[in-house]
C-alpha cells in the first residue's frame, strides 16, 4: 500500500485498534499524529519498538471538548483522519453519560473538524454491536445505540454538509493490546495459554474474529479512499465459534487448559465484508488459524520480555480481579 500522505490523525491510539494503525502507518512510511485522553503508549509497546512509540508526536486531551482538534490538524498539516476513540461496552454501562459524551459528542466534534479543515478522508469506528440482534428492533447494548447514533451523524454530516466518511463495524478484535472490553476474552485466552494457565471464556457460540493487523489496514485503506458519501460496513473477518477458537489454541498449545461458559454475545454475526472491500479495495486477510498463532507467539516474546503479565488475563476492564472464575 502506497499512501501519499504527509500525516495522518489517528484518536484514541493508545487502545488496541489504534496502536496497530500507528504501526501499519509507521511501516508505510507515514507520519502518525496521535490524539488521546492519556499519553498511556503500553499497547504501542506491544507492536512497535520503545524508540519508535517514543518518537511518535501525542497530542493530550479530551475528545469531547469543542474545537479540540483544530490546532492539532493544522499544526501538523494532517491530510486524513482514522477516528477510534470511544470507550466500550463495560464503561458505557459504568457511566452512561461520560459514555454519550465521548462516543457521540467525540463524533461530533471530529466531524467538525474535518469539515472545517476540508479533510476528505475520513474513517471512524462503528462497531457491530450497532446493529440489532437477530429479531430485535434496537442494539442491545447502550454502547451499541452510542454507535447506531455515529453512523446517523455520519450520514447528517453527508447529506447537509457535504463531509465524507466511512464507518467500519469490526466484530471481535482479537491480538496483543485487546485487553478491554467484553469481546477481549478469546485474546486473553490465547495470553492465558502462552502462560500456561489455565483460562474460562465467559461465553459461548458463533463469534466472527478479525486480528488487529487486518482491521488497522482496513481503517488506513478507508481513510485514504476519498469516496464522497457516507458509508458504514461490517468488517466481517473469519466466521467461527469460540469453541472453535479454542480447539485451535489447543492445537497449537496442547496443554493448553481452556474452556468456555455462558450464553453467546447478543451480536449478529454471519456476516461478510465484500461492501466493505467493495469501497475501499481488497486488503490483506491474515485468516484464523495464522492470526491466532501470530497472536500465541507475540505473547510468548512479551512474556519473555516482561511486556506482558499472565495476570492480565485475568483483569476485566474496569479492574476486578477474575481469578475466582478463570483460574480455580
Amino acid at each position: 500500500m502506497t499512501l501519499p500522505y504527509s500525516s495522518v490523525l489517528v484518536t484514541g491510539a493508545a487502545g488496541c485498534i489504534g496502536a496497530q494503525v500507528v504501526a501499519n502507518l509507521i511501516q508505510e512510511g507515514i507520519t502518525p499524529i496521535v490524539f488521546d485522553l492519556s499519553e498511556d503508549r503500553r499497547r504501542l509497546n506491544l507492536v512497535i519498538n520503545k524508540k519508535d512509540a517514543d518518537d511518535i508526536k501525542w497530542v493530550v486531551g479530551d475528545i469531547t471538548e469543542k474545537g479540540i482538534l483544530e490546532d492539532v490538524i493544522s499544526d501538523n498539516t494532517v491530510s486524513a483522519i482514522i477516528h477510534l476513540a470511544a470507550l466500550q461496552v463495560p464503561f458505557c454501562n459504568e457511566n452512561p453519560l461520560l459514555g454519550a459524551q465521548v462516543n457521540v459528542i467525540g463524533q461530533i466534534n471530529v466531524f467538525e473538524a474535518a469539515l472545517r479543515h476540508n479533510i476528505n478522508g475520513l474513517a471512524y469506528a462503528s462497531s457491530i454491536a450497532a446493529l440489532p440482534p437477530e429479531n430485535e428492533k434496537w442494539p442491545a447494548t447502550l454502547y451499541g445505540t452510542f454507535k447506531m447514533a455515529d453512523e446517523a451523524i455520519a450520514n447528517i454530516y453527508w447529506n447537509t454538509k457535504s463531509q465524507p466518511s466511512i464507518g467500519i463495524r469490526p466484530h471481535t478484535v482479537y491480538g496483543p493490546g485487546r485487553d478491554q472490553g467484553v469481546t477481549a476474552a478469546p485474546t486473553k485466552a490465547m495470553l492465558a495459554a502462552a502462560a500456561g494457565k489455565r483460562f474460562c471464556i465467559p461465553f459461548s457460540g458463533p463469534v466472527m474474529l478479525q486480528h488487529t493487523t487486518e482491521v488497522a489496514n482496513a481503517f488506513i485503506a478507508a481513510a485514504l479512499t476519498k469516496k464522497k458519501g457516507a458509508y458504514v460496513a461490517d468488517l466481517a473477518g473469519s466466521n467461527t465459534s469460540i469453541e472453535e477458537v479454542l480447539e485451535i489454541i489447543r492445537q497449537i498449545i496442547p496443554s493448553a487448559e481452556l474452556s468456555s461458559t455462558g450464553e453467546p454475545l447478543p451480536f449478529v454475526s454471519g456476516l461478510n465484508d465484500k461492501y466493505l472491500r467493495s469501497l475501499i479495495g481488497d486488503f490483506p486477510r491474515l485468516g484464523l488459524s495464522n492470526g491466532v498463532k501470530k497472536t500465541i507467539d507475540s505473547f510468548k516474546s512479551l512474556l519473555d520480555e516482561n511486556l506482558v503479565s499472565a495476570d492480565d488475563a485475568y483483569i476485566d476492564p474496569l479492574g476486578k480481579s477474575y481469578y475466582n472464575l478463570y483460574d480455580s
